[in-house]
């Protein structure tokens, strides 16, 4: 996890901060939750799993360092336990959206600026992507994928997008 954690920091310091002070560019990262229990595959809203759980806590380790302003996940327990540890580590509210009935341009107008963790889903985190960057680029993530992250920095000149692995 640290080489990562190490090149994720070198990444942003080159492309994503601008001085605090400045408005102009606006970080989403963009992650899906952590593995959930499958043992009871009837259950729409499960719980993180052990293995679970353990994400969690590396994807708090991945964030420590980024200067987040708001995190965003979807209501459900899955996606809420994967970002708990970063919402507490710096005390910041954990903001419900619903992926179905999320308007692009003015979530991006609410949060322009910003440096934002959004976790979702299979389906939604790279159809969201898409939609900050205009482009049908990600396709939706394998079931058993739960170790990508997406980062869009958007400035008033240029869109920039990546995809990491983070294992």
């Amino acid at each position: 996890m640290k080489p990562f954690s190490l090149l994720l920091l070198i990444l942003l310091s080159f492309h994503a901060f601008p001085q605090k002070s400045s408005n102009n560019t606006t970080t989403y990262f963009l992650i899906r939750h952590a593995e959930k229990d499958r043992t009871d595959p009837s259950n729409p809203n499960p719980h993180l799993s052990a293995i679970g759980q353990k994400r969690a806590t590396q994807w708090d380790s991945v964030f420590s360092n980024v200067p987040l302003d708001r995190i965003f996940s979807t209501n459900y327990y899955r996606t809420k336990e994967t970002v708990a540890p970063i919402a507490k580590r710096f005390n910041i509210e954990i903001e419900l959206y619903d992926p179905n009935n999320l308007d692009i341009k003015t979530f991006q107008n609410d949060t322009k600026g910003q440096t934002v963790l959004i976790v979702g889903h299979s389906n939604t985190t790279p159809a969201i992507a898409n939609a900050f960057i205009s482009q049908d680029k990600y396709i939706m993530m394998e079931d058993d994928n739960n170790s990508f992250l997406y980062i869009v920095v958007i400035s008033e000149e240029t869109i920039t997008d990546y995809i990491l692995t983070i294992d």
